[in-house]
């Protein structure tokens, strides 16, 4: 087994493109997009990823686009400063850095050992005892040895070779728009959080430019087009109607943005993550997506250390979650959404009036984000 085809280019399956090739094997990107996305929230690189990252030499890049945030400030609706909240990455155990900074150090990394197909995707997969034939929407067919989706929570690979979408994913109900503020701050220490029951809006300083993130609770909102950009614009502006703080502003800014990534917060659950010659790695795999430790995963799970990836021959068997007391996806779901709403009753119980703001224990407590308790496993074993 020496071809192998990953499909997506983002965290997992750039780190997997690179440790294949160092393993003797011949790796080939299919990505969607025309290009790498520029959009999206930072993400902490820690834990079980940063031994991964110092082995493929990229922690200098990624220190070079790490934000310098340190703290939170809880904003009120006309501005003023209600609490603050300490930022784990401010303590050095950890990189804080824009998604998009990540995906493109870790595309840099691998680009001259393996083949990167951009705007095109997989449309059909037939596999047999030797091999899978692959379909493209736009190259012409091909034949791999191995197939590996990791494209992410709307996975073409996985609903292709496992079954439909709406069998292993499973919406929490709460949404996700993020966008580039396209100009520059000046608080580059401090994000800025506004929040009320149900919405939260926030504008996260990075190096050389800041992200906007609207994070919002819909428990009934049925039939989304993720491909429907007019729609989530339409999704977003509905939900902050009537926001304070610098909300109308940002809402501008968003109908003009031509860069923008909306999503469900979902729980990706499934029982195995191969079927025959077709796995699946990152968050198409499995996810609680918003809670920061899915790019982490993705990077660990790719590393030989996490597993052994054979020798070209045939796999020996199915692939399986290997997992330590993962977390039960109802709880994931109760955490992400004690995550939204601590930083809501930080904000509700800030005192009024102080002369100081006001660095309410709850707002600590909501700070530390939870962490699923699961240890990224073998790809292949």
């Amino acid at each position: 087994m020496k071809n192998v085809l990953v499909s997506g280019a983002g965290v997992a399956g750039s780190t997997l493109a690179y440790w294949l090739a160092r393993h003797g094997f011949r790796p080939t990107v299919v990505e969607r997009s025309q290009g790498l996305r520029s959009s999206g929230n930072p993400v902490d690189v820690r834990g079980p990823a940063l031994p991964v990252a110092e082995a493929m030499g990229v922690v200098p890049g990624l220190r070079a686009a790490a934000t310098r945030t340190t703290r939170m400030r809880l904003l009120g609706a006309d501005g003023r400063q209600v609490a603050t909240v300490g930022m784990p990455a401010a303590r050095g155990n950890e990189i804080e850095v824009p998604r998009a900074d990540l995906a493109g150090v870790l595309y840099e990394a691998a680009r001259d050992d393996a083949e990167f197909l951009f705007d095109d995707t997989i449309t059909a997969l037939e596999q047999d005892e030797h091999g899978v034939e692959v379909t493209f929407d736009r190259a012409v067919p091909r034949r791999f040895d191995l197939v590996i989706g990791a494209d992410g929570l709307h996975s073409a690979v996985r609903r292709l070779a496992f079954g439909p979408e709406r069998e292993f994913v499973r919406p929490a109900g709460i949404y996700v728009a993020t966008m580039p503020l396209g100009e520059p701050v000046d608080h580059p220490q401090d994000v800025l959080i506004h929040n009320t029951p149900g919405r939260l809006v926030s504008i996260h300083p990075a190096r050389d430019k800041a992200l906007v993130a609207f994070i919002f609770r819909d428990e009934t909102r049925t039939g989304i087009d993720h491909g429907d950009t007019d729609q989530h614009k339409r999704i977003v502006t509905e939900a902050y109607t009537g926001a304070g703080w610098r909300v109308p502003q940002l809402l501008e800014r968003l109908q003009a943005t031509d860069d923008l990534y909306f999503d469900a917060v979902s729980v990706v659950d499934l029982s195995t993550w191969s079927q025959g010659r077709v796995a699946l790695a990152g968050d198409a795999a499995s996810c609680v997506s918003l809670l920061g430790d899915g790019s982490s995963l993705a990077i660990a799970g790719a590393h030989p250390c996490h597993g052994t990836r054979r020798t070209p021959g045939r796999p020996r068997r199915r692939l399986r979650p290997v997992r330590d007391r993962p977390p039960r996806p109802r709880r994931a779901e109760t955490a992400c959404r004690q995550t939204i709403g601590g930083v809501a009753r930080a904000q509700d119980e800030a005192r009024p009036g102080d002369p100081e703001p006001h660095r309410a224990p709850v707002a600590r407590r909501a700070g530390k984000r939870a962490r699923p308790k699961q240890k990224a496993g073998p790809l292949l074993d």
